[in-house]
């Protein structure tokens, strides 16, 4: 059944519950077009999880955010606001695994050198066994892994690496998110795009080889959204967390929040959130019903913080990051943030490197003290022998949660309960990563908010099937009609 909408009219006010990406990419559009809007964002500045740290005039990303989309709204609305003030950065990332370095995507030769021939051959007979008898259930991620590059390689690059970033074994984690960040790819595929007779297809997600880059980060583009939103007359307000959202007669009717002021109400006509779905479910007043109450307390998120090091070298290694395979060290993934824009360097005769840790809110790796954590990673980065400790000036540790929904095996049960009690509320929609409890980057989650807006202006698309299926979302009309806008 198509869910009812409530139409946007001339006067309407519209409250933003969150100021990341699909926030503000919904406050940006709403403004253009003469909205009143009011963006709501409970941290101290705005991006969400794109947002740019600054450490001691360090620019550093939470994470790292490439610029590529096949969405040509979300491409116009990059380049609306940043203009040029892009830089083109050249793919590099590999994997670190038993003391070697793997290039991602895999590489035919590379690969062969640095496991041997002997196991190269297992690899290989054990991708041949996966063609031929693939497992007929594709239920998690060992199993659709598994069946494209075989079990062997699995158990090698996929595995370790996989269960350190999720915290949960791989058969605990739903094959749509594998077919979500693999996109288009197989063994047979990497082997062949590695070839120098084959040209490697720009269709294919995973085989990017370049990307376009903020000159400062990710988070200059989201800055600038936040200005031209106030400048069309639209306010954000930052260390605003939403307390609980109030209805009545089936209508959301206002949103409590509270700030260091103390608490403020803010009522509308229109309520669109970015927050975190559980937070969602659990700030409505009067609650659901239990059913969707105990479905968002079963949605599960893995949390993250990154330790910013300034290291005393002017080249470290040449990547924009690595995978860290290792499972004797606990960091997942490191950037290398000079080589994604040198402007996020202020001192060209040193580099800045994010060790990114991946863990649950409240475990012992989240409450180790700031400088525990610096400590940590220094010594990590010599263990890999990547920097010796004297090579490290100064570090800040950045924590992040709910970075990542986690896909396990109930997660799509307790969204659908969820979205078919908020499909009855016409006038709040949810958008975004964390809105949607879905695996997005940051161009799906802003066609979420696109797709919002064009809703509320009488389109009918359906945003929880944005970045659902198998293949990448560029072929699906996505532009409002021509009347409309």
């Amino acid at each position: 059944m198509q869910r009812i909408i409530t139409p946007l009219r001339p006067g309407d006010r519209v409250v933003i519950m969150g100021g990341g990406p699909a926030g503000l990419t919904a406050g940006y559009l709403l403004t253009e077009r003469g909205v009143d809007v009011t963006v709501l964002e409970a941290d101290d500045m705005v991006g969400g999880l794109a947002r740019t740290e600054e450490y001691r005039g360090y620019r550093f990303d939470i994470g790292g955010h490439r610029f590529f989309t096949k969405i040509r709204p979300v491409e116009d609305l990059w380049r609306a606001l940043l203009a040029e003030d892009f830089v083109t950065v050249p793919r590099l990332s590999r994997i670190y695994y038993n003391g070697k370095f793997f290039n991602y995507p895999l590489k035919a030769g590379n690969a062969l050198f640095g496991l041997g021939p002997w196991n190269s051959a297992l690899i290989l007979l054990s991708y041949l066994k996966a063609r031929l008898r693939p497992s007929p259930v594709e239920d998690n991620f060992e199993q659709w892994v598994t069946n494209r590059f075989g079990r062997r390689l699995y158990e090698v690059f996929f595995k370790t690496y996989t269960e350190k970033v999720w915290g949960i074994p791989c058969t605990e984690i739903r094959a749509e998110w594998a077919a979500q960040r693999i996109k288009g790819l197989s063994l047979l595929r990497a082997v062949l795009a590695a070839a120098p007779i084959q040209r490697r297809s720009s269709k294919i997600k995973t085989l990017i080889r370049e990307f376009q880059y903020p000159r400062l980060g990710p988070g200059q583009l989201w800055e600038q959204c936040r200005d031209r939103i106030l400048e069309s007359g639209g306010r954000v307000l930052l260390r605003h967390r939403v307390r609980s959202i109030e209805s009545s007669n089936g209508r959301a009717v206002a949103v409590q929040v509270t700030t260091p002021q103390g608490e403020r109400q803010f009522e509308a006509d229109h309520f669109i959130s970015s927050i975190p779905l559980r937070s969602l479910i659990r700030a409505m007043t009067p609650p659901p019903q239990v059913a969707v109450r105990v479905a968002a307390d079963g949605l599960r998120y893995r949390d993250f913080l990154v330790v910013a090091l300034i290291v005393n070298e002017e080249s470290v290694f040449p990547d924009n990051w690595i995978y860290i395979h290792e499972p004797e060290v606990q960091v997942g993934r490191i950037q290398n943030y000079k080589n994604w824009s040198p402007a996020l360097v202020p001192d060209s005769s040193t580099t800045c490197l994010g060790l990114e840790y991946f863990c649950f809110e409240g475990d012992s790796l989240w409450e180790k003290e700031d400088s525990a954590l610096v400590a940590l990673a220094t010594r990590e980065l010599d263990e890999l022998d990547l920097v010796a400790p004297e090579k490290v000036l100064d570090g800040v540790v950045v924590r992040m949660p709910k970075a990542y929904p986690i896909y396990d095996s109930e997660y799509g049960g307790h969204v659908n309960r969820i979205r078919g009690y908020l499909d009855s509320i016409p006038n709040l929609h949810p958008v975004g990563r964390n809105g949607l409890h879905k695996y997005n980057n940051q161009d799906h989650s802003m066609l979420t908010a696109m797709m919002t807006v064009w809703n509320m202006e009488g389109a009918a698309h359906d945003i929880w099937a944005v970045n659902t299926d198998y293949e990448y979302h560029e072929t699906q009309r996505l532009e409002p009609d021509e009347s409309r806008s």
